[in-house]
């Protein structure tokens, strides 16, 4: 097996550029997934992977081999489509062998080889079936089946799930991965589901506008983002802007005017210090922050503000809160857990305490101010804050 490797790759459908010169190693026997929101570019790069469509500039490596010009049935890379593309004549034991007997192999390794595709997916019992008589996981599994028993060295996923019900999609995903596990071939895995792509990959791509802004495993992308599409895209998350006052050895001091007169501590990772009076942009995610009546303990490595809850919005497993902390709204999320039974729950307008640790915070990247959401530059208005500096 060998790697994927693309090779500042590029598709230009007339003046529209769909993929702009990515870069981009998958390694052998990966479960990588490219993630993004529609038009981003993602299924066009996978298009151009599979040989269905030709690159504008660059080149597309299956290890030593350019494979950018070859059609897509000899690349040893086949493909899943959203819409499985079974044949609905054919009983599922002649779907999944369809390819061998397009490459007239004997009957005898047909018949193997069939029975060993359909037990990997858990489909043996179901062979005589013909696709209009089993569910759309099912046949999800059938067109696994027959995708693999050609032995590809890469297998693509394209929004493979999307047509299924969320506790069919979650069942998939297990079941996917453990196929994966099985047969330890490539798989690249193209999602617009942020959930989807952080629990299955071993490492993915957040796409926008046909460029690549961040890889690497989905714990990376999802606690360090490189960028506000990042913070935004991936999860939930609460961003803060400030100008760089003073760098200290332990600490940046931030200035956000609103005359609040309000400051908290953080500690985060910069590859290098930012210079004074430049902007940077903090990443709080949600589920860091605790929210109490009570005020907490004063310890020098957590935050402590004051502030007022504007909204509540109950999501099940756990509850969203809007606070506002002078001109700032922080969205809080808290899990459903009972710690005492006689609990009484926080309600609108009641006053509470937010606290987190200093080094729950990430400096996402710097910028102009007009790079900031419009609707994020109003609600954060200013404050004065410090920030810590850590070891990148």
């Amino acid at each position: 097996m060998e790697d994927i490797i693309l090779e500042n790759l590029s598709k230009d459908f007339g003046s529209f550029r769909a993929v702009d010169n990515v870069n981009l190693t998958i390694k052998s026997g990966e479960l990588f997934s490219f993630l993004g929101p529609s038009g981003c570019g993602k299924t066009t790069l996978l298009r151009m992977i599979a040989g269905f469509e030709l690159p504008s500039a660059g080149r597309v490596r299956l290890g030593t081999a350019d494979i950018s010009d070859l059609p897509p049935y000899k690349r040893e890379v086949n493909t899943i489509f959203q819409n499985y593309s079974l044949f609905p004549h054919m009983t599922l034991f002649d779907n999944v062998a369809f390819g061998l007997r397009i490459k007239r192999r004997p009957k005898a390794e047909i018949k193997e080889r069939v029975r060993e595709m359909l037990n990997l997916v858990k489909m043996e019992d179901q062979a005589s079936k013909y696709p209009n008589q089993i569910s759309g996981g099912q046949k999800q599994r059938i067109a696994i089946a027959r995708a693999l028993i050609n032995k590809p060295r890469v297998l693509l996923l394209d929004e493979p799930l999307a047509a299924l019900d969320l506790k069919l999609r979650q069942h998939m995903l297990i079941e996917l991965m453990n196929i994966h596990d099985a047969v330890g071939i490539t798989f690249i895995y193209v999602t617009h589901d942020q959930s989807e792509a952080m629990s299955i990959s071993d490492r993915l791509a957040v796409m926008n506008l046909g460029k690549i802004v961040q890889s690497g495993p989905p714990d990376d992308i999802y606690e360090r983002p490189a960028s506000i599409f990042s913070a935004y895209f991936i999860g939930e998350t609460n961003l803060i802007t400030g100008t760089v006052q003073a760098v200290y050895e332990d600490y940046l001091e931030l200035d956000c005017p609103d005359g609040s007169g309000k400051s908290f501590q953080i500690d985060s990772s910069f590859q290098k210090a930012p210079e004074p009076g430049s902007k940077i942009t903090l990443s709080l995610r949600p589920e860091k922050i605790a929210i109490a009546r009570g005020k907490p303990r004063h310890q020098d490595d957590i935050n402590i503000l004051k502030g007022q809850i504007e909204d509540i919005l109950y999501l099940g497993t756990h509850t969203q809160y809007i606070v506002r902390v002078g001109m700032l709204r922080f969205r809080v999320f808290s899990q459903h857990k009972r710690v005492y039974f006689d609990d009484k729950a926080l309600d609108w307008e009641e006053n509470v305490w937010l606290f987190w640790h200093d080094t729950d915070t990430w400096v996402v990247e710097t910028h102009d101010a007009d790079e900031l959401p419009q609707t994020e530059i109003n609600d954060n208005g200013t404050l004065q804050r410090y920030v810590k500096r850590g070891k990148s």
